[in-house]
């Protein structure tokens, strides 16, 4: 079992390897223009990259909250760090496959595995992963508030084709919402595995699994409705986290903005509205990008987001280029870090 699970960690860093080749040879500029927008970025790249050691933090903590909250009561441990280095690590392999981003699920229970049951780290890393997406709602859904506060003041256009979006995103989120509280309530894995027998050639397999692992699952789909039904506390705690989450990282957009310059009119209000600014850039982006989910590494998605989101708010579409080009230059370097991280012994 231990050689089957260091053969799939080697197929896991390999698939990231890949990832980076991929990603140098898919930008949409030649490597003397990517260049000159590095070097355009310059110091500025430092806080950039380095914001993402907070979120990363960030969203280690919000997984740990689940984790202890799941193994209360249990001699099982797992320690900050190691939690940490699976967050930067999952992370790197989400920006590597497509399927919205869940090539670094399995890697996660996986190596979450090693420290607690399959049970507990099944449900666990499905815990979280429903709560990172859970929380781009709640990021989305508050993110039209904030529009709709700045268009109140002057700052943004309003009209029918705006309004009638912003109307559309509301409901998409309200389903989303619905469809979450329902899975918190129930579970999910056992209902997800009905759906994918639906699927043509993948009705048997689904149906073998389901009877071979029937208890399994039920005891996982147990597990993840335990944790709103019996400790609210740790579910609203994770949820908050993961969503500080995405306002951290809009302060990589913030620092770009300022980069060229664009503050407002400077002083803390000045950069207060450019950091809200920021917030509906990445907002924006990454529901397009999830929208759009199964590219791999999210290809011509995000860079599309991010030129439509920042020409949405009256800047230019070359600012959002060079934005969409430094945010792939930094998941190239985190998804390195990640594999690095990867090839570290367990301590």
């Amino acid at each position: 079992m231990r050689w089957t699970k260091q053969r799939l960690n080697n197929l896991f860093f390999v698939v990231g390897i890949l990832a980076c080749v991929v990603m140098l040879l898919t930008f949409d500029v030649s490597f003397a223009e990517l260049w000159q927008h590095i070097c355009h970025a310059g110091y500025w790249l430092i806080p950039i990259v380095g914001v993402w050691i907070i979120i990363y933090a960030i969203n280690a903590w919000s997984w740990l909250t689940i984790i202890r909250s799941k193994t209360r009561g249990t001699s099982e441990r797992v320690s900050s760090l190691r939690v940490y280095r699976l967050t930067i690590t999952g992370y790197a392999l989400n920006y590597a496959t497509p399927v919205g981003g869940l090539g670094g699920e399995p890697y996660r229970i996986l190596e979450l595995s090693k420290d607690v049951s399959n049970e507990h780290a099944t449900s666990s890393v499905i815990l979280y992963a429903m709560m990172h997406f859970f929380a781009h709602f709640w990021f989305w859904f508050t993110s039209i508030f904030i529009y709709l506060a700045l268009a109140a003041v002057g700052d943004l256009p309003i009209n029918t084709a705006i309004a009638t979006v912003l109307a559309v995103i509301i409901v998409f989120c309200l389903v989303a919402f619905y469809i979450f509280a329902k899975g918190y309530r129930n579970g999910l894995v056992v209902k997800t595995l009905r759906w994918i027998g639906h699927i043509p050639g993948l009705k048997g397999w689904s149906a073998r699994f389901r009877e071979k692992h029937a208890e399994t699952l039920s005891n996982i789909d147990g597990q993840i409705a335990a944790l709103h039904a019996e400790d609210k506390a740790a579910f609203y705690k994770s949820l908050l986290l993961e969503y500080c989450s995405r306002i951290v990282q809009s302060s990589e957009v913030l620092f770009m903005l300022l980069l060229f310059g664009i503050d407002n009119g400077g002083g803390f209000a000045g950069i207060f509205v450019t950091y809200l600014h920021s917030i509906l850039i990445v907002s924006f982006t990454t529901l397009f990008a999830n929208l759009i989910g199964f590219l791999p590494m999210q290809l011509g998605v995000q860079e599309g987001g991010f030129v439509l989101s920042i020409a949405a708010l009256g800047l230019s579409a070359a600012l959002g280029i060079f934005v969409s080009i430094i945010c792939r230059v930094r998941e190239i370097i985190w998804i390195a870090v990640g594999m690095l991280i990867m090839r570290l012994p367990d301590k």
